[in-house]
């Protein structure tokens, strides 16, 4: 998708605020609340220029984390619990399967949220296409990376977006689906959206991909789009309602 006003900085310029390289930390299988913790020492001492920036490699024990757009009807009907999170966005799941990064990343003024977006989505878009998916792309109105319709399948979303940017420090990140049960979205609304499909890399290719694979060309992706060697292009094949523009409701 093709932001909706020009970006601040040339597409081959980095947001960055500091060239300095990115440090990567794996931490594993982690809990949601230690990982979002660990998430914002890391924001505040990144603010203070205390530290570089940083990406966080990990995957999470099965949960359900809502964004601040969430409605009541997107919540879960199987009875599990909810964290609510200061990120964008509506209600999603994480949990074993799934590839989440954390970029703290002190951005260059003047901060440019929806061109830092944008380049997350085509880091997510390069690998997604390597991996042998050469149609993956966006749809407009939605954020992440998507799969069109296929074998009587809906558009399906294959990668998830949400993010905070703090003190020009950014926060939370994205989430791959490899080779995770898509059960768990069964009992929520996923991202506010109720008329496409999830999917994951394992089901696309027919292989099992565990979420080792793309770590390494996820962080390369990440590095190159960010400094603007991976500039972003135009990738969408839809158009679609935005979820988080919520429509008030009447009578």
């Amino acid at each position: 998708m093709t932001a909706p006003r020009d970006p601040f900085f040339p597409a081959d310029r980095s947001i960055r605020a500091s060239d300095s390289p990115i440090e990567i930390q794996h931490l594993g299988t982690i809990d949601y609340q230690k990982a979002w913790d660990i998430q914002a020492q890391l924001a505040g001492k990144r603010a203070r220029d205390e530290i570089n920036d940083q990406i966080l490699v990990l995957e999470h024990p099965s949960v359900y984390t809502a964004g601040k757009r969430t409605q009541p009807e997107d919540r879960p009907t199987n009875g599990l619990p909810v964290i609510d999170v200061d990120r964008g966005g509506r209600i999603t799941w994480h949990g074993p399967g799934q590839l989440v990064m954390y970029p703290i990343i002190k951005l260059a003024e003047p901060i440019d949220v929806v061109d830092y977006v944008r380049r997350l989505e085509e880091a997510l878009i390069q690998v997604v296409r390597q991996f042998g998916i050469p149609d993956a792309g966006r749809v407009d109105g939605r954020s992440g990376v998507w799969v069109p319709a296929h074998d009587g399948s809906d558009d399906s979303k294959i990668a998830a977006l949400g993010i905070r940017v703090t003190r020009g420090v950014t926060m939370h990140g994205l989430a791959l689906n490899c080779d995770n049960t898509l059960e768990f979205y069964e009992h929520i609304v996923a991202c506010g959206i109720e008329d496409a499909g999830l999917t994951t890399l394992s089901r696309e290719l027919d292989r099992e991909v565990t979420t080792a694979e793309p770590i390494q060309p996820l962080i390369d992706a990440l590095d190159d789009a960010l400094a603007g060697r991976l500039i972003v292009a135009d990738h969408s094949f839809a158009t679609a309602p935005d979820p988080t523009r919520v429509q008030p409701k009447r009578g």
